[in-house]
Parts: structure tokens; sequence; C-alpha cells
């Protein structure tokens, strides 16, 4: 990055207190305080005066400067001297690691199998739109290697959003002191989404009552009203039975549903399919659970549910979320501040992507999905097509601890003929795998700018601090690649402020008014939306027909049901009697309350909360298994298996399982984690996971 665009904007090193922003995958994205001491970063703290951070970080957040300063820190690129997996590397000049990248890239692209055998893998290490999603796109794009559909998180939901209100957005949750019905359904807000909860406490105090939705009473289930523990994979039926009873009641909004919806009447003749009797045998609940719960959403005027990523990661889960997005236009609960649902706010950030990434630059070629990497590396023909992987560069992830189905991933890395490039802060799992390690820079180290899809403010973040040792920011590692490479469209020189300015270059409306000029002031931004935003008040949806679709042609000729509809998970008894016979188990495996993903596993002080792989049962199946408080057990199914110690508690739904998901396997007593037991199989929308459709067995180890 040129030094005179810095020194223009800002010095880099001036000490004081520079603003950032958080750049983890949270809805959160909380607005920073740096403060820099003699060229050293010394405390991160939430900016008071954001009105959703509010002054606070997340426990994880708070240890970014121990993170920063890690003795573990990459300070330079590495090569590999021993066999792959080893972790046995010698440090190299950064003009030694570029040429022999830009050489085995460019002998690939050359080769008979062509550009399309190199694979970029990257997903949300980090969720700015510079060192995410702009240099990086651009060089694979012009290089012509394969696509990457980065499914692993959030498409099965962003579709079912999309197919029902147009687009994945949903309710502001600066509106939630005016709620009076809060649902928090398959959310684990004070780990996941903590900045919202003081936003639940101010409807709390005004009467509303909290209820949470979740297999596993979590933290947050615990401080709710009420727990409703649904059985995994359910919660579309339980919807559905939430709608026959509205309907039932007559507390259906009747101008809402004629003026905005379409497809109404056939909404309703579905729903009157799911009888309280028949919920219940589904979804595990007490029939008088569904009425009461249906009542109660029926007779609130503004009922707000928020909805998060991990009930969509079965084979329904697009479906799921589709069903659960209709019920507050069944009861009208768009029109009113506070009510409605929320998934994400992502959709509203508009910003001029096209002009980052360029995807109109290079030829057509093929997407592998990431979740199916097991498959892409060790059988090429298996659905992904094409030739064969022969190169994968990775940055912003960490594939050998969180891709499903880990022994197949893990196979393919082990491959000699594979050259795998790694960009990071720490030796991970992956990098242990990789042939060249790079030195990324942290977020307290380059310039960025981030959208949110917890709230509506656009954040700008500074670099406070010179990088660590010979880390560079993503950016600029692809922009040296293409230079060596021989690439020379100018769009591969543009440095990170340029990049800013062309991500704000939009004429779309919400984003309208949000400036550099204006970030640079301030840290940050509301989108050019109300506050706070009713989305919906005015029934204008973005689909195909502007009302909120019941009935959905765009689902028909994709060969589903136009309606919602419970779709059963994979491995459910509905689908699969055999397998749920010998593995009667449902595992759900997200984070753990002191990591974000595979970030921050490898901190001590956040590892040492959280001890050892766990797995909690309750008390009925420990029984069953002669398993003590405690014990060290197996968790397994025909995929593969994990060593995890025994919590046994009535906290969680008798014939549900829950590990934390994503430890590295390296930090693991059997170099294993909850991903060996995942499938690669895809969700009924948008190509997602199904990390938590999941049926294993748990026995002493």
């Amino acid at each position: 990055m040129p030094e005179e665009i810095l020194s223009a904007e800002i010095a880099l090193t001036r000490d004081g207190v520079v603003r950032g922003a958080c750049p983890h995958d949270c809805p959160d994205t909380c607005a920073m305080l740096i403060t820099v001491e003699n060229g050293r970063a010394v405390r991160v703290a939430g900016d008071p005066d954001h009105p959703v951070t509010n002054g606070f970080l997340c426990a994880k957040v708070n240890r970014y400067v121990e993170r920063t300063y890690h003795d573990d820190r990459l300070r330079t690129p590495m090569r590999r001297t021993g066999p792959k997996g080893s972790g046995q590397f010698e440090p190299i000049t950064w003009d030694a690691a570029l040429d022999e990248i830009a050489t085995r890239l460019g002998e690939i692209a050359r080769s008979e199998d062509g550009p399309q055998a190199i694979l970029p893998y990257s997903y949300a290490g980090t969720m700015g739109l510079v060192q995410g999603s702009s240099m990086d796109h651009r060089f694979f794009h012009l290089l012509g290697a394969s696509k990457l559909d980065r499914t692993i998180c959030s498409m099965a939901g962003t579709i079912g959003m999309r197919m029902t209100v147009g687009a994945n957005i949903g309710a502001d949750g600066e509106g939630v002191p005016e709620s009076d019905l809060v649902l928090l359904w398959g959310t684990n807000t004070l780990t996941a989404n903590p900045h919202l909860w003081p936003f639940i406490l101010k409807a709390r105090e005004r009467g509303t009552p909290i209820i949470c939705i979740d297999p596993i009473q979590t933290r947050t289930a615990m401080q709710c009203d009420e727990w409703i523990p649904i059985r995994p994979g359910t919660d579309a039926a339980l919807a559905l039975g939430m709608m026959h009873v509205v309907f039932a009641r007559g507390l259906e909004d009747k101008d809402y549903l004629e003026r905005h919806t379409l497809g109404h009447e056939a909404m309703r003749e579905r729903a009157a399919e799911w009888t309280p009797e028949r919920t219940a045998a589904v979804t595990g609940l007490p029939m008088e659970t569904i009425v009461s719960l249906g009542e109660r959403f029926g007779r609130a005027k503004a009922a707000f549910i928020r909805v998060n990523y991990g009930l969509q990661r079965h084979a329904g889960g697009g479906m799921a979320v589709r069903t659960i997005a209709c019920l507050p236009a069944v009861a009208g609960h768009w029109r009113r501040a506070g009510g409605g649902v929320q998934l994400s706010t992502s959709a509203n950030f508009q910003f001029n992507r096209a002009a980052l990434e360029r995807p109109d630059l290079g030829p057509p070629v093929r997407t592998i999905n990431m979740i199916r990497l097991g498959d892409a590396l060790t059988l090429p023909d298996a659905g992904v097509g094409g030739p064969p992987v022969k190169a994968m560069i990775v940055y912003n992830s960490n594939p050998a601890s969180v891709a499903p189905d880990r022994n197949a991933v893990l196979q393919g890395l082990a491959r000699e003929d594979l050259f795998t490039v790694v960009l990071e802060h720490f030796q991970t799992d992956t990098a242990d795998w990789a042939d060249i390690v790079l030195p990324a820079t942290t977020q307290l180290e380059h310039w960025d700018i981030h959208f949110a899809y917890g709230h509506h403010y656009v954040s700008l973040n500074r670099p406070a601090i010179a990088p660590i040792g010979e880390a560079k920011p993503n950016s600029e590692i692809f922009r040296l690649l293409a230079a060596r490479m021989g690439m020379t469209n100018p769009i591969m020189q543009d440095d990170d402020l340029t990049l800013i300015r062309q991500a704000l270059c939009s004429q779309l409306p919400k984003i309208q008014g949000v400036t550099m000029e204006g970030l640079l002031e301030r840290g940050w931004m509301r989108l050019n939306v109300p506050t706070p935003y009713l989305p919906f008040a005015d029934g204008v949806f973005s689909t195909p027909s502007g009302k909120c679709e019941f009935y959905s042609q765009r689902m028909a000729k994709m060969g589903l049901d136009p309606l919602p509809t419970y779709t059963p998970p994979y491995e459910s008894v509905e689908r699969d009697p055999e397998l749920v016979a010998r593995f009667p188990l449902t595992l759900i495996s997200s984070p753990a309350h002191t990591f974000l993903n595979t970030t921050f596993v490898n901190l001590t002080s956040l590892r040492r909360q959280t001890k050892e792989p766990e797995v909690l049962l309750h008390p009925a199946d420990a029984e069953r298994r002669a398993i003590a408080v405690g014990a060290m057990v197996t968790v397994r199914n025909d995929r593969g298996a994990f060593l995890a110690r025994a919590r046994v508690e009535p906290t969680i739904r008798e014939g549900v399982v829950w590990a934390p998901s994503i430890w590295w396997g390296k930090l693991a007593a059997d170099g294993a984690n909850a991903n060996q037991t995942t499938s690669q199989r895809e969700t009924d929308l948008g190509h997602g996971p199904v990390f938590y459709d999941n049926q294993v067995e748990v026995e002493m180890a």
C-alpha cells in the first residue's frame, strides 16, 4: 500500500485511540477502540457511542491484543520440510515464497488440467470486504481458477428467506424493546449474538415474555422465561403447528394476508394439516406447549423471532427457515416495530461488490461447493466435475478443522501431488498440511470495511499498529502474487483505500450517504434506513410478486414443494430408521462459548476455560450406556469418531448430545474433532451443510 496514501488519511502508528471493527463471523460486528502506546496496541474496547456495541466486547474479542502478539504468531513465510501433516517448516524469504508459488501455479495453469485445477478456499476468518473478497477474487478470476461456492454457514437459510420475503433481510434488533413477545429460536444469543441481549432485556422490563426454542438449555435458555426443548430438525413442523393454532383461533391478520401475501388460502389449508397432535408427534413437544405458543404468537401484536443458522443445518434447513419466515405475515407482525423475524440484515448492505470482486473477468469455469472439499480432493469425478484439484490456496479458513467429513478432507490434503498454500496468523491444522505458509496481518494491522448481519451500521477498520514481523494483508499478498505471475491488468494494483471507495461507490439507495469521509471521522455510519427499520410494514416485498410468497413459483420450478412444509432430516426415524437404530443420538456440534469457529482455540487463556473436548448427555441417555459424569467416551458413527469427556445434565433433550464442533485436532488428545462424524450431504436449498443432521452413538472409551 503506497505510503503517501496512508499518510494522507492517518498516521499508521500514531499513539492514541484508533477506531476499528471486529472482523469475526458474528452478527454484532462491533465497533472497536484500540489504544496504542509507543506503537504497540495495549487495549481493545467496544465503542460506547455505537448503538449496538454499546461499549462492550465479548469475552473472545476482549483477548484480541493477546492474540495479536501471541508467541505463536506466524512472522515469516515458511516452506514445508517434513511429511505432509507433520507441521515441519523452515523460514524462507517473501521473494522465495512468491517465486515458488508463482512457478507451481503457472505450471498447473499451463498443464493439460489447466487453471481450473487451482482452487481457492476461503470463508469468514475475516468478514471484511477488502481482506476477504476483493483482490483475491480478482486474482482467481483473471487466473481462470475454479470458483468456490461459499455455502458452509448460511446459504440454506439465505435462500429460504429469499424465496419467502425476497432477500435475507428482517426485523431490526433496535426495535426489540417494543416487542410484546420474543422467540429465540435455535439461537444461543448470549454466546453468538450478545449485543442483541440488552435490547431483549428492555423488552422484558415492559413485561414481554422471552421464550427459547432449542434442543439444548443453553446459557441463553437459562436466562429466558421458558425453554421449549424441540426435537432437532423439526422446526418447520412447529412453525406449521403454530400457524394451525393461529388460523383455528381466528388470530390471523386477514387484511395483511389478503393485501400483502401470495397463496394465503393454500397456506391456510397446509396449516390445517398440522394439528397439535401431529405437530407433537413430530417435534416431541407436548400438545399443550404447541397450542399455548401458537395462541400467544397470534395474540401478540409485535412478536420478534430471532432465528440463527444452526436450525438450517439439516436436510430441510432451507424450508425450515422459509416456514418460520411466514409466521410474521400470518399474524401481521411486520406492521409494527419489534415485530417480524430476523435471520440476517446482510442484504441491506448494498455495497458495490461487483466492482470489488470483478466477476466479469476471466472465462466461465466450474464451481466447487466448499462443503464437498473431501470429495473434491479425493474423488474428483464424484459430482464436482472437471479436472482434479492440483493446487489449493487457503485463506480466512481452516478446512482441516471446519469442513465436514474431516477424514476425507485430511486424506485429500495428504496427497503428494496437491500443492497447498495457506495464508494464516497461526500454524493451524490446515497450515500443518501446507507446502507454503504465508504470514497474514490481523485486524489491528490493516485497512478494511465491514457490513453486519445483525444490525445496520457500516464499519471502517483502520490499521492501529504496524504489521507484526513480515506479515502482510491478504490484499497485498494477492497483489504481489499477481505481479509475480505477470498479471498486468491495472485492477491488480488498486490499494486498500481505493478498494474501500469502490465498495462505497454504489447507486443503490440504502448505501447512499455512507461515505469514506464520514467513516474516517466516526468509524461507523448507519445505512440509509430508519431507526428502527421496518422492512415490510408497508407490505412491499422484493419477491417476484412483490408480496410475501407463501406459494413460491420459483420453488415449484426447482421441483420443490411451493408451499412451506416439513422436510425430515436425512438421518431421522422418518427417512432412515435402520440407521437411527444403530446410532440413536443426534449430535449437535456448535462452537464452545469461548471459541468463534476455530478462531481463539489456540489462546491458552480461553482454551483453559473450555478445558478439553466434552460431550453433553441427558442423564437417561448416560444411564442406559453406563456412562458416569467425567468419563472419557467415544462419539462415533460410520464416518468417524472422536474422544470427549462426558458431561451429564438434564440441560439437553433426551436423545440429543452436544459437543463443541471445532477444536483444532492437533490440540485434542486423539487429534480429532466432531467433524470426523459429519457428512458432505447438502441441504434442500442453497447447497448448505448438514452438520446437525448427524446420528451417533456414545460409549465408554
